[in-house]
C-alpha cells in the first residue's frame, strides 16, 4: 500500500501545540510498530515518545515529498534499529531453549532484560472500518508471531514487518532503510524462512469473538485454576498444549507433563482458592490478570496470563511473571474475595 504523498505542509512553520495535534493521530500505530520492532511495553512506549521528539526537533527537515505518516514510521524504525544495536533479543520460553522435562529441575529465573512481554488490546488501533484490516492487524500482534519476529536480524524485522504487516512497496521500504531494492527482496525471503521454519502458518483461534462453547471452555478454565484442579486443567488442552512462566526459561509441552508439573508447583499443596483470575486481553488474545492469595480474602498481582485457543481446546499457557504489567491491562494491583 503506497503511502502517497502529503504536499503544502511546511512543519518549520508551526508551534509545538499544533505539530502535536497534527502527529499525535499516529501515536498508537507507530507505538505497535515499536512494540513489535522491540518487544516490551517500556520499549514501545519510549520508541514512540522519542520519535516524536525527533519528529519535532527535524521538523524543518520534512518538505512533503512522502506522507507524513511515511515520515514518522522512517524516524521511529531509524530509532528502533539504533536502540537494538544496545540490547539482548527477546524471548518467550519457547524460543529461549529446548522443551523441559519432569526429570530436570525448575531451573532458575533469567531476570535479565530478555523476555517479551505481551501487549495490552486496550492499546490496539480500534479506528479501521474494515473487518479484514482489523482482522489482519491483530494476525501481526499475536504472541506466537511476535516471538517467531523476534528471530529475526532487526533489520530483517523491520523489512518484513513493512513488506508483509504494513504492506509497503519494496522500493519505499529501500527508501526507508537506505539499502537497495534487491536488499529488501533478498531479507523478506529469509525472514519468510525463518518464520516458516517456526511453524508460523497458523496462530491459533485469537478469540476475538466466542461463541457459547468457547466461553464455556474459559469459565471451566477459570474454575479449574480457582479450584486448583489438575484433571479439570488438564481435560481443557490439546494433546500438544505448552506451558511456560517467565522469567523462569523452561517450558513444558504434553498434557501429562503439564499435569506432572502443575500438581508439585502452582497446584501443589492447599492450593484451592490460592488463585484468582480476571478477564484482560493481550495480543488480540484472550488473557487474565493473574492473582495470588497473601492473606485471608486478599490477593495480589502475580502476572498477566496469555492462553491461546486452537479449535475448542488450548494450545498454550504463558503466564508472565511479571506484577507490574497488570496496571497497564487496567487491571488492579490487589483484589478481595
Amino acid at each position: 500500500m503506497s503511502q502517497g504523498f502529503q504536499a503544502g505542509i511546511d512543519l518549520g512553520q508551526i508551534d509545538q501545540e499544533s505539530f502535536g495535534r497534527l502527529v499525535e493521530p499516529y501515536r498508537r500505530e507507530l507505538q505497535v510498530h515499536c512494540y513489535r520492532m522491540m518487544g516490551t511495553l517500556q520499549d514501545a512506549e519510549d520508541m514512540a515518545q522519542e520519535t516524536f521528539l525527533k519528529a519535532w526537533r527535524g521538523r524543518g527537515t520534512y518538505r512533503g515529498t512522502a506522507s507524513l505518516r511515511a515520515w514518522l514510521y522512517k524516524i521511529a524504525t531509524h530509532a528502533c534499529l539504533d536502540a537494538l544495536r544496545k540490547r539482548p533479543g527477546r524471548y518467550v520460553p519457547l524460543t529461549w531453549d529446548e522443551a523441559s522435562t519432569l526429570d530436570e529441575p525448575i531451573p532458575a529465573s533469567v531476570m535479565e532484560p530478555v523476555w517479551l512481554e505481551p501487549y495490552p488490546d486496550g492499546w490496539l488501533i480500534e479506528s479501521e472500518s474494515n473487518p479484514e484490516t482489523r482482522l489482519a492487524a491483530r494476525e501481526h500482534i499475536v504472541l506466537a508471531f511476535i516471538a517467531a519476529l523476534h528471530l529475526l536480524p532487526p533489520r530483517q524485522r523491520a523489512v518484513l514487518l513493512f513488506r508483509e504487516v504494513l504492506e509497503w512497496p519494496a522500493s519505499e521500504v529501500a527508501a526507508l532503510l537506505e539499502i537497495s531494492v534487491g536488499a529488501v527482496k533478498s531479507m523478506l525471503h529469509r525472514a519468510r524462512a525463518t518464520l516458516a521454519s517456526r511453524g508460523e502458518a497458523g496462530f491459533g483461534d485469537m478469540g476475538h469473538s466466542l461463541d457459547e462453547a468457547g466461553q464455556n471452555l474459559l469459565d471451566r478454565y477459570v474454575q479449574a485454576w480457582e479450584a486448583a484442579d489438575v484433571d479439570g486443567l488438564v481435560r481443557l488442552l490439546h494433546e500438544d498444549a505448552t506451558f511456560s512462566m517467565p522469567p523462569i526459561p523452561a517450558w513444558y509441552q504434553g498434557r501429562e507433563t503439564i499435569r506432572g508439573l502443575t500438581a508439585k508447583t502452582v497446584f501443589g499443596g492447599e492450593a484451592r482458592g490460592r488463585w484468582k483470575l480476571l478477564p484482560t486481553r493481550a495480543n488480540g488474545q484472550i488473557a487474565f490478570g493473574l492473582y495470588r492469595a497473601e492473606g485471608p480474602g486478599r490477593y495480589c498481582a502475580y502476572g498477566i496470563q496469555v492462553v491461546t485457543m486452537r479449535g475448542r481446546l488450548l494450545a498454550d499457557i504463558v503466564t508472565f511473571r511479571v506484577p507490574g504489567l497488570v496496571g497497564k491491562f487496567g487491571l488492579p494491583e490487589g483484589i478481595s474475595s
